[in-house]
């Protein structure tokens, strides 16, 4: 667990917690107020503090949660209107000592609950003050997320690490070395066996490429034709209302970099709609993850092949239909959907952003790549000042037969 970066403040009648958790749910938190004593979990966060006086819950608490800033808020009365809380700014002291301290009873009935597996969450785990990296600190540290902006993020949630990507060491390993290790983690994982069976047992395969996904009733001829026909749900719209759009000033090799990540993670999304038909399931946000080398592996790629390469190795690796007709499928989807504007990129985006945020602990994805897509990164445009070309994604298409044995080579060494 992490010890958030807090901050205490005070009026005559209450007590102001500002609490820093930029990578968790706002949906899912607990809190607990007795006394001195007040505790906080919001995973992969949690924080417990012992008072210098006594607070009570008695519905006058307040609560909010700032999303851009990631900061929770919370106002607390104290016990005593008036008394002075002192040595708020000790926030070494506040943290609750360490210990085995327990509020269960000396003498307790074994026999309730005792076949119960679930593991009741430990008030008491050990905590040590947020620090905050220095600016050499994290310079020293390698870049990832939205157009290589972030660095830092991954050094404080072990934990998740593992469920999250499959890139062990995201702060000390390069561009190079995380690609190299990609190559070593798909020929291993990849199965003949698997492939052949899917390649001659094509009944499945088959009824899913019959699937029409809903960008395909968009209009082809123009962007401004696709726009008009991408409508979008009041939640939709209510989710999008939440992003303030704003402005990245990146270089060129950032902008094209941004622009292929996204061709990735599209086209792992194309994937997972038409394998599901179009009902996302509890697959849903490993699939995406899992075909996307961007979400996966932190992967940056500098031309769209490499992009096209790294996504059928994965959908022959790892997958439960593993089949090149739906990897040339997702190629198709993706052009549609790059074709048909910024409006169907946009509602593809939020349908991502939905299945990871329903995840735990997927939505920390949305906090390095799909919300900046969506808070503006659309307006950034790649170093030809246009999105990557959808005819050159279509001439691939055409070629993709023909490199097939070459992909298969490419996977086995």
């Amino acid at each position: 667990m992490i010890t958030p970066a807090f901050d205490l403040s005070q009026d005559p009648d209450q007590l102001i917690l500002c609490i820093r958790v930029p990578y968790t749910r706002t949906s899912e938190f607990d809190l607990f107020i007795d006394g001195t004593d007040l505790k906080f979990f919001a995973k992969p966060y949690f924080l417990r503090l012992t008072l210098p006086g006594r607070i009570v819950e008695d519905g006058r608490e307040k609560a909010k949660f700032d999303i851009d800033k990631g900061l929770f808020t919370l106002q607390v009365p104290k016990e005593t209107a008036g008394e002075h809380f002192e040595g708020l700014q000790m926030l070494t002291s506040l943290l609750a000592p360490k210990g085995t301290r327990s509020a269960k009873p000396l003498v307790e009935d074994v026999s309730t609950g005792m076949f119960e597996d679930e593991e009741e969450f430990d008030w008491q785990v050990e905590q040590e003050v947020y620090k905050e990296l220095s600016v050499e600190e994290l310079s020293a540290l390698q870049k990832y997320g939205f157009a290589n902006q972030r660095s830092g993020v991954f050094a404080r949630l072990q934990e998740e690490l593992s469920e999250v990507i499959d890139l062990q060491n995201p702060e000390g390993t390069s561009a190079a070395e995380r690609r190299q290790a990609r190559l070593e983690a798909e020929a291993s994982a990849f199965s003949p066996d698997h492939y052949l069976a899917d390649l001659f047992e094509d009944d499945e395969i088959n009824r899913l490429l019959k699937f029409r996904p809903w960008w395909t009733k968009l209009s082809v001829s123009t962007e401004q034709e696709g726009e008009s026909a991408v409508s979008f749900s009041e939640e939709e719209k209510e989710q999008l209302r939440k992003f303030p759009n704003r402005s990245f000033l990146l270089d060129k090799p950032s902008r094209s970099q941004a622009w292929l990540g996204l061709v990735d993670i599209l086209l792992a999304y194309s994937y997972e709609v038409r394998s599901t038909e179009g009902e996302h399931n509890v697959e849903s946000p490993w699939t995406i993850r899992k075909l996307s080398g961007t979400l996966c592996w932190l992967e940056t790629y500098s031309s769209l092949q490499e992009v096209l390469e790294s996504f059928g190795r994965r959908v022959l690796c790892y997958p439960l239909y593993r089949h090149f007709d739906l990897v040339t499928s997702a190629i198709r989807d993706t052009t549609k959907i790059l074709q048909s504007g910024k409006a169907c990129i946009l509602k593809c985006l939020l349908e991502i952003h939905k299945v990871f945020r329903q995840n735990d602990p997927a939505y920390m994805l949305n906090d390095l790549y799909i919300t900046d897509y969506l808070d503006g990164g659309l307006h950034v445009q790649p170093s030809t000042n246009k999105p990557p070309e959808t005819s050159q994604i279509c001439f691939t298409l055409r070629c993709w037969r023909f490199s097939s044995s070459l992909l298969l080579v490419r996977i086995l060494t």
